[in-house]
């Protein structure tokens, strides 16, 4: 029997995308390779998940509270909306993450949808076996999904067409993807995911 598969889309959001207060370099450039992404699920019957920060407006996440980052993805907020290019089906679950003032809450794992049922009991409800997972921030938000996902016992791979990363200091995402495959993640690329696809 064939391993459920699902498609992870995470935080491409306004706020993450070049002109948005905390840009990924490049970060639209992951748009056009989703969307292709996002075609094939949908032609298989796939679920689709996207993630995206949901920050309340006092955070000890922001730069203001204490932590790391300047704001960013205020709940209701465009920063915080999806990138209006990203084509996300009408049945996409969303999760949100990033609400509770005292957590950064990087990973999906963190998230929950609009009835709050967190992520990893929506895996375990598709079925969901193999996650293959693209979107910003290769070395922040991705990474810390893809972790996770390991370690709860998912198959896991980093779509390495579709993600972008911070690179704060210069190598970042390259340590990230190293350590993704060290824990066990696979890389592949479209052609490659394509061909899982069809795999018995």
């Amino acid at each position: 029997m064939k391993a459920k598969k699902a498609l992870l889309i995470v935080d491409v959001q306004n706020d993450f995308c070049p002109g948005g207060a905390l840009a990924v370099p490049k970060g639209d450039k992951v748009i056009p390779v989703l969307n292709k992404y996002i075609t094939l699920c949908s032609e298989k019957h796939l679920p689709v998940l996207a993630s995206r920060d949901w920050h309340p407006k006092e955070t000890k996440h922001f730069k203001r509270f204490g932590g790391p980052w300047p704001n960013h993805c205020v709940e209701g907020t465009n920063g915080a909306r999806f990138h209006p290019l990203l084509k996300l089906p009408k049945e996409t679950i969303i999760i949100s993450k990033g609400m509770n003032p005292d957590k950064d809450s990087y990973s999906a794992f963190h998230a929950v949808d609009s009835k709050s049922i967190p992520f990893l009991q929506l895996l375990k409800d598709f079925k969901i076996e193999e996650l293959f997972v693209g979107g910003l921030a290769t070395d922040y938000c991705v990474k810390s999904s893809i972790l996770d996902a390991l370690k709860f016992g998912f198959k896991t791979c980093l779509l390495l067409d579709a993600t972008k990363g911070v690179d704060l200091k210069p190598g970042d995402s390259k340590k990230a993807i190293e350590e993704m495959l060290k824990s066990g993640a696979q890389c592949i690329d479209l052609r490659e995911f394509k061909r899982s696809l069809y795999e018995r």
